[in-house]
């Protein structure tokens, strides 16, 4: 399929959505507390004879507060399993992902993730620690894939970032290698963040900044979100955050520190 099928198809699927997202405000307010629950982990719907070829793991990562999903978000997943029959899914809430980083990397960093406080950050931090360890797709709980995903990272790939419309590299679709030289730039770059203790917003400290300042553009394999993957058709800020008293990253970073302050011994 050229270009413009898979934009086609997009569009399709971008129309389908907002229905979908439109309709979900009725289904809330005669339902307002059902959640749906979103497995930690979940095997492919059908085994490709290629996935053992491929270079980037054939593993779907996503991470958010909670498992309760609110339908929209629900919805968004499971077009991603849909979009993704031949991958392996995991899902990691708050706690396990503190949990991971402290089982699979040294204390140092595992001290510096735990001196973020604000949840996004920490995602961001995450989602870089755990495709270097064990490879895979990550993409953000909004977002979903445009075309097959198996089909957007070929087996051949060892890695692939997305591009935004201003064509900066964004954070929200990584698909990556392990021990991926590249990533391993951005994990010393965000601890280097982390420690200077420097105030800066989450999207400098640990998001798309980073990688715009470290990765080498004529090296790195990137993509248009228009090709890979897009966020918020699905769903929005009110239903991703329905449960979440904070509210989004970009209002709660200003109502704490996205970094604690270390102690002070006297």
């Amino acid at each position: 399929m050229n270009n413009i099928g898979v934009l086609a198809f997009a569009r399709m699927v971008k129309l389908l959505a907002n229905v979908t997202k439109l309709a979900s405000y009725g289904f809330h307010f005669l339902f307002p507390n059902k959640r749906f629950t979103i497995p930690e982990r979940a095997a492919p719907w059908w085994r490709s004879k290629r996935a053992a070829e491929a270079k980037v793991p054939r593993i779907l990562w996503q991470t958010n507060f909670t498992d309760k999903a609110t339908l929209p978000v629900y919805l968004n997943y499971l077009f991603n399993r849909l979009m993704a029959p031949s991958f392996e899914y995991r899902f990691l809430i708050t706690e396990a992902r503190a949990a991971f980083i402290e089982q699979n990397y040294p204390a140092d960093i595992f001290e510096a993730y735990s001196r973020l406080q604000v949840g996004a950050a920490q995602a961001d931090f995450w989602r870089v620690l755990v495709l270097q360890r064990h490879g895979g797709v990550y993409m953000d709980i909004d977002g979903h894939a445009v075309w097959p995903l198996a089909r957007i990272v070929k087996p051949e790939m060892e890695e692939l970032f997305v591009t935004t419309k201003r064509g900066d590299i964004s954070n929200y679709f990584i698909a990556s290698k392990p021990d991926n030289p590249h990533l391993h730039k951005v994990i010393e770059a965000i601890y280097a963040n982390i420690e200077s203790d420097e105030e800066m917003g989450i999207f400098h400290l640990t998001g798309p900044t980073v990688y715009n300042q470290v990765l080498p553009r004529d090296e790195i394999r990137t993509a248009s979100y228009r090709y890979t993957c897009n966020q918020g058709n699905f769903t929005n800020e009110y239903f991703q955050y329905m449960d979440k008293p904070q509210g989004k990253w970009t209002q709660e970073q200003y109502q704490v520190d996205v970094v604690r302050k270390r102690e002070v011994v006297e």
